[in-house]
C-alpha cells in the first residue's frame, strides 16, 4: 500500500468563546521537514507536537499550522518601553535635525528599536485548551494519513499502467530478437566469406570470432533480469507497507537493464522499443519523488 507525501488534513473547533484551527500540509522531501506555526502560549507544547507529526507523517517537508483565539482574554500581550522611546526618538529627532531630515519616520524607527516592545512571556495556554488542542491535532494528523492514502491509490494504479507499458515493449523486443541475430549471423558470415577467400586466413579461427561477437550482442540475460525487476516492482506496490525507496533502487535495476538492451540490440526495431520503456521509466522516476 503506497503512500503519497502528498497530504491535508485539518480539525477546527469553536466554543465557550474559544476558537482553534489547526491545518496540516505536506509535499515531497527526502526528509522529514516539519515546519511549526503556532501561537507564543504553545511554546512549552512544541515538542509534543513535533513528536506527534513525526510518528504518523515520516517523512515530507510539513506545514503545521495551529490557530488560537482565546476571546476572553483581555490582558495586552506586548507592552511598551515609554521612557526608552522617548530616549530613541529624540535622540533620532536630534540627528535629523543636524542634517535637514524630515521627522515622518522618526515614531516607526524609535517604536521599533530594540527592546522598546517588550512581550508578555509568561503567556501559557490553559490545560483544558491544550487537551482540546491536542485532540484536534490527532484529528488533523489522521484525515492527513488518510489523504497520503489515498493519493497512494492513484499513485498505485499509474505504476501499474507503467509496469505493463514496459512488459509489453519487453514482449516485442524479445519477439524480435531472434530475427536480429539472424541478420547478425547472416552479415557476418557473408563479409567472413569474402575475407577469408581474399586473406587466406584461418576459416575456424574466425568462424570462433563470430561466435564470440554474436555473444556480446546476445541480450537473453538482460531481458530475463528486466522481467524480473519489473515482477518485483509489482509485488513491492502490493505490500502493506509504503517502500519509495526500496521502489527507487529497482527502477535503478530496470533502468540499467534496460539501457544494456539498447546498448548491445545495434537494431532499430529494438532501439525504438528501448526509447519507450526508456519514457515509462522516467515517468515512474517522476511519480517515485511523491512516495512515502
Amino acid at each position: 500500500m503506497l503512500k503519497s507525501m502528498t497530504g491535508y488534513g485539518s480539525a477546527r473547533v469553536a466554543q465557550d468563546n474559544v476558537t482553534i484551527n489547526i491545518e496540516i500540509k505536506t509535499l515531497n522531501s527526502k526528509f522529514l521537514d516539519l515546519n511549526i506555526r503556532c501561537p507564543k502560549a504553545f511554546a512549552e507544547k512544541e515538542l509534543e507536537i513535533r513528536n506527534m507529526a513525526s510518528n504518523i507523517l515520516t517523512r515530507g517537508k510539513v506545514s503545521l499550522t495551529i490557530d488560537y483565539i482565546n476571546e476572553q482574554e483581555t490582558e495586552l500581550k506586548q507592552h511598551y518601553n515609554e521612557e526608552l522611546f522617548i530616549q530613541y526618538y529624540l535622540q533620532l529627532k536630534k540627528m535629523a535635525d543636524r542634517v535637514v531630515a524630515p521627522h515622518e519616520e522618526l515614531f516607526k524607527l524609535a517604536l521599533n528599536s530594540p527592546d522598546v516592545i517588550v512581550n508578555n512571556q509568561n503567556e501559557t495556554i490553559e490545560d483544558s485548551h491544550w487537551l482540546q488542542t491536542h485532540k484536534l491535532l490527532e484529528q488533523a494528523l489522521v484525515a492527513c494519513n488518510e489523504f497520503r492514502i489515498k493519493e497512494g491509490a492513484e499513485l498505485t494504479k499509474k505504476f501499474k499502467d507503467y509496469i505493463t507499458a514496459i512488459s509489453k515493449h519487453l514482449k516485442s523486443v524479445a519477439d524480435l530478437d531472434p530475427e536480429r541475430i539472424e541478420r547478425i549471423r547472416n552479415r557476418i558470415k557473408s563479409n567472413l566469406a569474402q575475407f577469408v577467400e581474399e586473406e587466406a586466413l584461418d576459416k575456424n579461427r574466425l568462424e570462433q570470432e563470430l561466435v564470440f561477437y554474436i555473444e556480446k550482442l546476445d541480450i537473453t540475460e538482460e531481458k530475463v533480469r528486466l522481467k524480473n525487476h519489473l515482477e518485483h516492482f509489482s509485488e513491492v506496490l502490493s505490500e502493506n507497507q509504503s517502500l519509495g525507496k526500496k521502489l527507487g533502487f529497482i527502477s535503478q535495476e530496470i533502468g540499467r537493464e534496460i539501457n544494456t538492451i539498447g546498448s548491445k540490440a545495434n537494431d532499430s526495431g529494438i532501439q525504438r522499443h528501448v526509447v519507450a520503456m526508456k519514457e515509462e521509466l522516467e515517468k515512474i522516476k517522476e511519480q517515485l519523488l511523491n512516495v512515502l
